[in-house]
């Protein structure tokens, strides 16, 4: 059977990249989305892959300011000609799902995410972003509403949803009306090593975007001197939390991963203050046998076993994290890197395989008897 991939964008290699990854090794189909950076994909799996881009692709500075093109992302997607194939597989963080298909296709969408900047984020995208009133902040809100209203609609194009965790499957139930089986994404657990080597400081690893809340950490930590904190990760926000970052806090940027790797085996914990769908740098972290500190809320509840892999903070605020990281700190002793690292390997990217062809092969079988029934005598 002839199946095609669809993917929002290739422009970085993310959360959402990693699982087209995995389902690339299982199925090297032809990729269809919406623009990609090539320089980007050199080294990688995708570099001799069949890519077929839309034409946000020609856009003047698509690949930097994609973004600002996301109004015509619906019409874009929706381009794409996908009648060759028999089964469709998007992997899904804003439009991808949202691919034409005809009713004898089987179209499955792993869905990062819904849209969060138009649900769960939107007030506080147009905070962040400064867009809370005048005649800027009046269209985005329409182009806005106008997406809400299309992810809603293309819901219906998507014969099965799987989801990146339980906190997701939730979301996808509240805004879609649609049931969706959990499959949780592949961490290349086999990349790390347990350390039981622990050093005097904690980590934070994350892109530097406002929702990861990066400055809630660091100027918790410059009201703890005597602790050290490392910053790994670039964005946006950089400049922000520079000016924020104290004497006992260390910016490094991005790093190759030989280098993050080694900070997240000696760290004595990592700490994540972000609201995520699923959480991968935390689950590496503990690939390494090193404890997290998070915020409990999203998918790391799943990912973490509260006093045995980790440790939860109940507020997105600058005081709850101090009392977590002081508490930690009085128990950290009871850590087992061995029992964290074995908590890790649930998430592996051999079990996202083996469980996502099942589901792929199940739903196959299931379409060709149904099929077979309505032909006629």
């Amino acid at each position: 059977m002839k199946i095609a991939l669809v993917h929002d964008w290739l422009i970085t290699l993310a959360g959402a990249e990693r699982v087209l990854e995995a389902i690339y090794e299982i199925y090297p189909a032809p990729i269809y989305t919406l623009l990609v950076d090539k320089k980007k994909l050199k080294g990688t799996i995708f570099e001799k892959a069949k890519i077929n881009t839309s034409f946000i692709q020609k856009f003047p500075f698509a690949k930097k300011r994609y973004r600002n093109y996301l109004p015509f992302f619906p019409l874009a997607i929706e381009q794409f000609d996908l009648t060759k194939y028999d089964i469709i597989i998007s992997v899904s963080t804003c439009v991808a799902k949202g691919v034409l298909t005809r009713s004898d296709q089987i179209h499955i969408c792993y869905c990062c995410t819904p849209m969060r900047y138009a649900w769960d984020l939107y007030y506080q995208y147009l905070k962040e972003s400064k867009l809370n009133k005048g005649i800027k902040s009046f269209f985005v809100r329409l182009i806005l509403h106008y997406l809400r209203l299309w992810d809603v609609v293309t819901a219906n194009r998507v014969d099965y949803f799987i989801a990146n965790s339980k906190y997701v499957a939730t979301r996808i139930k509240k805004i879609y009306r649609r049931e969706a089986v959990v499959i949780y994404p592949p961490v290349d657990i086999n990349k790390f090593e347990i350390s039981s080597n622990k050093e005097n400081f904690y980590l934070t690893v994350s892109r530097i975007v406002p929702y990861k809340k990066i400055d809630l950490i660091v100027e918790a930590f410059s009201h703890m001197p005597d602790k050290k904190l490392i910053v790994i990760g670039e964005g946006p926000d950089l400049k922000k939390i520079k000016s924020k970052a104290s004497k006992n806090v260390e910016l490094l940027g991005y790093q190759p991963f030989d280098v993050l790797k080694k900070y997240m085996q000696k760290a004595k914990a990592f700490i994540f203050a972000a609201e995520e769908d699923f959480g991968i740098a935390p689950v590496e972290a503990q690939a390494c046998g090193t404890p997290v500190i998070a915020y409990k809320n999203g998918g790391v509840r799943e990912s973490i076993i509260e006093m045995k892999t980790g440790l939860f903070f109940e507020n997105q605020t600058i005081q709850n994290l101090i009392e977590a990281i002081n508490y930690f700190e009085k128990i950290e002793d009871k850590f087992d890197p061995k029992i964290i690292r074995k908590n890790a390997e649930r998430f592996s990217k051999q079990i996202f395989k083996k469980e996502f062809k099942n589901f792929i092969e199940n739903k196959i079988q299931k379409n060709k008897k149904n099929f077979n029934t309505l032909l006629p005598l």
